[in-house]
């Protein structure tokens, strides 16, 4: 049966003059689908990003139409595009335009959840069109596919996978599209010739039923957010307008979040004041498979950081710190070697975040040192104790994560070549067999003792916010180096990592575990 478009927005028949009259809200979509249905047709859907137009798409919703009556095609939208930084390289209107000029498809629309399921349940389409690469349910990483056709069979409608051009949009700009520079272009083009895609996935699977410590100070974030105006005019500051205001749970509650979906369970003992607590928005914070100890301090406040922002660019002005520093002794310090003492021995490895604010003092860290099973280190240089928190105040270690400034002030070297430090120096300080220096800009280098060195470049220059990067980097990868995963492919997913972090503010939101395949395999194809 070929059933006449009918034209819902002008209330006329005959087919929309222009691509972009094609591009409708969802409901819309839906009230035309109600009428196809109720005139006897078949309703087909067709979801995905469709960043590239290509050959095969046009093959694929060709065959899509000739399923039934009436075409729709939605597009995820720009927000929700987990294919990593810079990604969809199209807007989404842009994007939905050049859909929409396909004389097969009826009708467009953006697609305003973070998968199908929404628009599926809109739409309730006779007929869900898929490319064969979704074909084995038991290939996706993010389950999506099941969920998807459970729900189009719970309405009476069917799955169609299409059989033709299998080409996609991510390996079309990868090949062609100058996305990266040509280190990065070099890079990412030997290791697709070695199936590293399939040895990611394999390695992020292989740390679900990991159990992680996490050791460290909590630190509330505090963004006040406030946009210059101009010199004051009877004193030499600049004047700021107020614009709001956010409050995150961050140090190593944040790292906590980010290595949460992709283990067990994480544990975390940390130190928080009773004034000015913000317990309730740490306990909030956590997600589901988190839990925290806390050892409370009398008389002092949870270490507050607070930045102010120019909104504008989400630049900062200048931090001010509400804290105290002062190391932990007496009952609070026998505390938390207690809690350590009785617990690090329970987990697959240990994770510490050491921000230099006093909770980590030599007994802890001998405590740490001595109970874990595995030990990851990182030992933060800051504003507050530049000089004075170098990475060898931990005599050992199976895993350090530092970045290069840091490695510079351990070893008291400004000059040298960072990977020259972290082989020679570095090593002669610490006793560990596997480092990483994160380096900005310039990626990270890798260090095994066994395999020697290696580097790999970033994968983004899109950076809105670094702050929790570099922590978010080791927690991810802390439990890869537990496993046994060779440290380069440990530094590729750690900048994976790191460049889908520089692009959240603050606290926002954590590093995924299906986000974070979706964008290292598209980065690999």
């Amino acid at each position: 049966m070929t059933l006449e478009f009918l034209d819902v927005k002008r209330g006329s028949s005959g087919p929309p003059e222009t691509a972009r009259e094609k591009i409708r809200g969802i409901e819309e979509l839906a009230r035309m689908a109600d009428e196809t249905r109720a005139a006897g047709g078949e309703v087909v859907l067709a979801h995905g990003v469709f960043d590239l137009l290509h050959m095969g798409h046009v093959r694929h919703l060709e065959a899509a139409r000739a399923e039934g009556d009436l075409l729709i095609v939605t597009l995820t939208a720009d927000r929700y595009v987990n294919k990593g930084p810079g990604r969809p390289i199209f807007p989404e209107m842009t994007r939905a335009e050049m859909v929409a000029a396909l004389s097969c498809v009826s009708g467009v629309g953006i697609s305003n959840w973070s998968t199908a399921e929404g628009v599926l349940r809109f739409i309730r389409p006779s007929i869900l069109v898929k490319g064969q690469d979704y074909a084995n349910e038991d290939d996706d990483i993010t389950g999506g596919i099941r969920r998807e056709r459970e729900l189009v069979e719970s309405f009476g409608g069917r799955v169609v996978f299409t059989d033709d051009i299998t080409d996609s949009s991510s390996s079309l700009i990868n090949r062609h599209l100058n996305v990266y520079d040509s280190e990065v272009h070099e890079y990412l083009n030997g290791l697709r010739q070695h199936d590293v895609a399939g040895r990611v996935v394999q390695a992020l699977e292989g740390i679900q039923n990991h159990r992680v410590l996490m050791v460290g100070e909590a630190i509330i974030d505090e963004y006040q957010y406030a946009a210059p105006m101009g010199k004051s005019a009877k004193e030499n500051i600049i004047a700021s307008r107020y614009e709001g205001r956010e409050v995150f749970a961050g140090g190593v509650i944040a790292s906590a979040n980010h290595v949460a979906s992709f283990v067990e369970q994480v544990d975390v003992i940390t130190c928080i004041g009773e004034e000015d607590s913000y317990e309730d928005l740490i306990l909030d914070t956590v997600v589901q498979n988190v839990n925290v100890h806390f050892v409370r301090l009398p008389g002092v406040p949870t270490i507050r950081k607070c930045r102010f922002v120019d909104p504008g660019h989400m630049r900062k002005l200048f931090e001010v710190y509400h804290f105290d520093d002062t190391p932990l002794s007496g009952r609070k310090e026998d505390e938390l070697c207690s809690l350590i003492a009785e617990r690090a021995a329970d987990f697959d490895l240990v994770v510490v975040n050491d921000f230099g604010h006093g909770m980590m003092t030599p007994r802890s860290i001998d405590q740490i040192i001595r109970r874990s099973k595995f030990l990851a280190v990182n030992a933060q240089s800051n504003s507050a104790n530049h000089g004075y928190n170098p990475v060898n105040k931990y005599a050992k270690a199976d895993y350090v994560c530092i970045d290069a400034p840091e490695a510079r002030l351990a070893v008291r070297d400004r000059f040298s070549e960072v990977s020259d430090l972290v082989q020679g120096p570095l090593r002669e300080l610490i006793e560990c067999n596997r480092i990483i220096v994160t380096h900005g800009q310039h990626g990270c280098i890798t260090f095994d003792s066994k395999e020697g060195l290696g580097k790999v470049p970033a994968f983004t220059r899109q950076v809105v916010d670094t702050v929790g990067a570099g922590d978010a980097f080791l927690s991810v990868t802390a439990p890869l180096v537990q496993s046994d995963v060779n440290m380069e492919l440990v530094g590729l997913i750690g900048n994976a990592v790191g460049a889908m972090k520089v692009g959240i503010v603050g606290h926002r939101s954590s590093v995924q575990r299906v986000p974070l395949m979706k964008f290292l395999t598209a980065l690999l194809k």
